[in-house]
């Protein structure tokens, strides 16, 4: 049988928009490279190599990010695929400028004996004799850094995604690098491993959900695209429960990534049990593109229902801030205490989602949600990874010392790592003249300019319990006796230097000149469709 040629005419070529794409093309192409580095270069080359490879990428994309910004883009592109709009910009800068302090924390060898804090060898079972031969031979895996990029490149993705499916693996391509990531700790690595192996089941379970609700939609609408979503919600008058169950079904899988209760369990694990240099990393940039991702789906698809979710997404709310700050009281490791204020956050984030306050929708100049949410994404990542980056330099002889006990006194051993981790703290208390001030102010006037007043009532109640620990690692470190076996605070290289120096700045900025980075949320206007 001779196969029939099609002509060419029954062919159309897609449309491709590579000038608007071009920082998630950077950024996937620098994350290939780095495989074939890892496969073909000398050991003893790999690590300058991927971290010129990563640094170069991530500063090229973030140049190319900022351009379009500069340029106003906004358009639909990869055949509807790929949302280019002003908040997917603003996320891809601010991811990548996160992931770049993140990188620096990665690559930093002076804490630890020169030895950074993954493990030599993933495979080696811990404490055997092939782990210390892989200690001895200062053997390091360089392979965090292409895995980094495809995480940051999924994550970019995952908030400028149009479609459904896409979305779906977008959500993938992160999370698949962050469960390696979060079980290569060098020291306490049993933890570690135990954290990935949590984080990848909830996370399949909640992938799972995702699709199952992804699924419903598609039934329902006959189609993935979020704006195809919307035109069909308003036209049909049948398919209810379709609708619901998959917005209820798709809701659970993004509030996972949020973090939000009661899809929180994995957070306080995997942070305590994550190497600290991820968990800074996961805490910022996950936080963020799980949460433009959840507003564009919402805001986008299903905003013509809202009076359906929205009572949802209040209960969510109120049970987040709840929990997450009177849970933190009862915690006596920093880096679970870490994980239980970012659950806080993030109740404290769903209060403007929840607020609805959109321009031309009763605000004309006040605070638009989608402006609140950016600016206060930007006044926790930088504190976070700040925060996490002070926790890496307080040490002793089984590694990081992250008992709040082994604090007591930090203060009159290191009185300047002390009171920059203090001022991270009182920004995350939301305490006047620090950027968590300045944006707890624009999530909760979103909120009450969208007539979600209750729940701005229960978010400041919540910070006024959330302060009450934040206040007390202060006291613990200013007021305590230093111990006898105190930790040792490490000499940093310029790395976590140069971190924990950028995320100061960025906390004492935004908390005395927040304006320019407000304008600059307010210029990236609403989701397009």
């Amino acid at each position: 049988m001779i196969a029939q040629i099609l002509p060419l005419a029954d062919f159309t070529a897609p449309k491709i928009e590579y000038g608007e794409l071009a920082p998630l093309l950077v950024v996937f192409g620098a994350a290939c490279v780095g495989v074939l580095v890892e496969a073909f270069l000398p050991r003893q080359l790999r690590h300058a190599a991927q971290l010129a490879i990563t640094v170069v990428s991530v500063v090229v994309a973030g140049v190319l990010a900022a351009m379009l910004i500069n340029e106003n883009k906004e358009m639909i592109a990869a055949q509807g695929a790929i949302s280019v709009d002003g908040p997917a910009l603003f996320t891809w800068v601010l991811l990548l400028a996160l992931t770049l302090i993140s990188v620096l924390l990665f690559a930093e060898r002076s804490v630890d004996g020169g030895l950074s804090a993954f493990a030599g060898q993933a495979a080696a079972v811990p404490g055997s004799e092939a782990e210390r031969e892989g200690t001895a031979a200062r053997v390091e895996h360089t392979e965090i850094f292409p895995l980094t990029l495809f995480a940051v490149g999924g994550m970019m993705l995952f908030a400028s995604a149009n479609d459904l499916l896409l979305l779906f693996v977008a959500l993938e391509v992160f999370s698949l690098p962050l469960y390696l990531l979060c079980g290569l700790a060098r020291r306490r690595r049993l933890i570690s491993q135990e954290a990935a192996m949590k984080y990848f089941l909830l996370g399949a379970f909640a992938s799972a959900f995702l699709l199952f609700g992804i699924a419903l939609l598609y039934g329902y609408a006959g189609t993935m695209s979020l704006g195809g979503i919307a035109d069909e919600l308003a036209t049909q008058t049948s398919g209810d429960a379709i609708l619901l169950a998959g917005t209820g079904l798709l809701g659970v899988g993004l509030l996972f990534k949020v973090g939000a209760v009661p899809f929180h369990s994995w957070t306080p694990d995997v942070y305590q049990g994550a190497p600290t240099p991820i968990t800074g990393f996961m805490a910022a940039c996950t936080k963020i593109a799980a949460f433009i991702g959840l507003m564009r789906v919402f805001y986008v698809a299903l905003g013509g229902t809202r009076w359906d979710w929205a009572p949802m997404m209040w209960i969510v709310a109120i049970l987040t801030m709840v929990v997450g700050s009177i849970v933190a009281i009862t915690q006596t490791d920093v880096k679970r205490m870490l994980a239980y204020s970012s659950i806080a956050h993030a109740g404290f984030l769903l209060t403007a989602f929840v607020g609805l306050a959109e321009a031309g929708n009763g605000v004309l100049n006040g605070i638009t949600s989608t402006q609140a949410v950016l600016f206060y994404l930007v006044t926790y990542g930088f504190p976070t990874l700040g925060a996490f980056a002070v926790v890496t330099l307080v040490r002793d002889a089984g590694g990081e010392a992250t008992h709040l006990s082994r604090w007591a006194g930090l203060g009159k051993k290191s009185p300047l790592l002390a009171g920059i981790f203090a001022f991270f703290l009182l920004s995350f208390a939301g305490i006047p003249l620090t950027a968590g001030f300045t944006g707890k102010w624009a999530v909760f006037t979103a909120a009450w300019t969208g007539g979600a007043w209750p729940l701005v009532v229960v978010a400041v109640l919540c910070s006024l319990i959330a302060a009450f620990f934040y206040v007390r690692v202060i006291v613990l470190m200013f007021f305590s006796d230093l111990p006898a076996d105190a930790p040792d605070v490490a000499l940093p290289g310029w790395q976590t230097t140069t971190a924990v120096a950028l995320g100061l700045a960025a906390t004492v900025v935004l908390g005395l000149v927040p304006g320019p980075v407000l304008d600059l949320a307010a210029r990236a206007g609403e989701f397009i469709r």
